[in-house]
């Protein structure tokens, strides 16, 4: 990783109306998108170990797809010059061209070829007429007039990807159809970004992990496996450090260790204003960090900055301890900066229009993140429902819902039946 050159205080001095106390979701992710430095180092992997990976440099086509002129249709190739206007174009049919098996020779003044899908088209013809349009006449075909232009189902060489073309971009996240683009290029290796290292942990005496016996008022920590789970669809390598008792030695142990193995740094829990334990002063003795109270519900509080020993430092995101929270400031903030570190470009998240089935209360100068459920109404436009209670410890209501009500800064009371912005969870958590 190369170390940002900018501290924390001259970032925050880039960010329009930056304040720490009252910090709007836009500003932050600003201020975030600022700080994060990209991996840097790059390695050759087969393109089956690509997938959901990064691509670290551009890939030229080295050859025209497709290689010729080839048919798009079962049918027969023929001049598009000879079809008359008047009537049928009778066309004597002289051979055939398959796929792998190409029509040789001259096509005489007045004949076809008979041809299939994918098969180059012969020298000299330029048109193919499906053949379910045609009627047989002795050893000819009758193409009725009308039908075609000159061009008509003919694929050119190069229409795919011409030669010398990007074909995919550096900064991709690559997808099962580009694994297929990769592989029509006689491409076995390609280059990536070295995969992102994210190690995370939650902090608290209350915390125990599954297995062990839940004492009075402790709870089994649920952030590590929803922090796993969303880690997992970015294609990082999550290291998992377990549940660390907020007991100093400890704090500094697991961050210390977290920031030597790790590019990014995930803790839940511990950041909340006049919270009882030692997790914020230890972030601030181990790096440059900033506690924010961000204009938004749920996950207010969240610590952003650098933890480690320079030229090595981690990137420290300190979300709160409550689960909804965790995961509605993991998909605010974390899930783009971490595309970002990897040597993505990430596109916003879509955002689905749907009435809401509900008036909901709103107050202007937050952003609310509501848990819903998407569905067709009886005119097949699309509503949201509200899971119920908002509270931001109830996990069930994330578990239930199909995406988040995005209710933005601005924003006032929404009445029912009033469009609102959805973020779907389909194919995102």
């Amino acid at each position: 990783m190369t170390k940002p050159a900018l501290s924390l205080q001259q970032i925050a001095s880039c960010v329009a109306g930056y304040d720490p106390s009252a910090l709007p979701v836009a500003q932050a992710q600003d201020f975030i998108a600022r700080l994060v430095p990209v991996v840097q180092a790059v390695e050759m992997k087969p393109i089956r170990d690509a997938l959901g990976r990064v691509l670290a440099q551009d890939i030229v086509s080295p050859i025209d797809v497709p290689a010729h002129d080839n048919s798009a249709m079962d049918g027969y190739a023929l001049r598009g010059s000879e079809l008359r206007a008047d009537g049928p174009t009778r066309l004597r049919v002289v051979g055939s061209g398959l796929a792998g098996q190409n029509f040789e020779g001259a096509v005489p003044a007045g004949a076809c070829v008979r041809i299939m899908t994918g098969a180059v088209m012969p020298a000299g013809l330029d048109t193919v007429v499906p053949q379910e349009f045609t009627q047989q006449d002795g050893d000819a075909v009758l193409v009725p007039p009308g039908l075609l232009l000159v061009g008509d189902n003919r694929r050119l060489a190069g229409e795919d990807l011409a030669l010398g073309e990007v074909a995919l971009a550096a900064g991709r996240v690559l997808r099962p159809a580009d694994l297929g683009l990769l592989a029509s290029l006689g491409r076995a290796e390609v280059p990536l970004r070295r995969r992102l290292r994210v190690a995370f942990f939650s902090t608290g005496d209350e915390l125990r992990s599954i297995g062990e016996p839940l004492d009075a008022g402790c709870v089994y920590d649920s952030n590590r496996y929803t922090l796993w789970g969303m880690l997992q669809r970015l294609g990082v390598e999550a290291i998992d450090m377990g549940v660390v008792r907020d007991e100093p030695a400890a704090l500094r142990d697991a961050f210390t260790q977290a920031a030597a193995c790790a590019d990014a740094v995930i803790t839940s829990g511990g950041v909340s204003v006049g919270e009882a334990d030692h997790t914020k002063r230890i972030m601030a003795e181990l790096g440059e960090v900033l506690f924010w109270k961000i204009a938004m519900r749920p996950g207010r509080p969240m610590a952003i900055g650098r933890i480690g020993v320079a030229p090595h430092q981690a990137i420290l995101f300190g979300l709160p301890g409550n689960p909804v929270a965790v995961m509605v400031t993991f998909y605010a903030f974390v899930r783009e900066a971490l595309l970002r570190m990897a040597g993505a470009m990430p596109a916003p998240l879509p955002l689905l229009r749907a009435a809401c089935t509900t008036p909901l209360r709103k107050k202007p100068g937050r952003t609310e993140f509501q848990r819903g459920i998407v569905s067709r109404a009886a005119d097949g436009s699309w509503q949201v429902a509200i899971t119920g209670s908002q509270g931001s410890g109830i996990l069930r209501s994330m578990s239930q819902a199909n995406g988040m009500v995005l209710l933005h800064h601005a924003q006032g009371n929404v009445a029912a039946g009033e469009p609102v912005d959805v973020l779907p969870f389909d194919g995102l958590v």
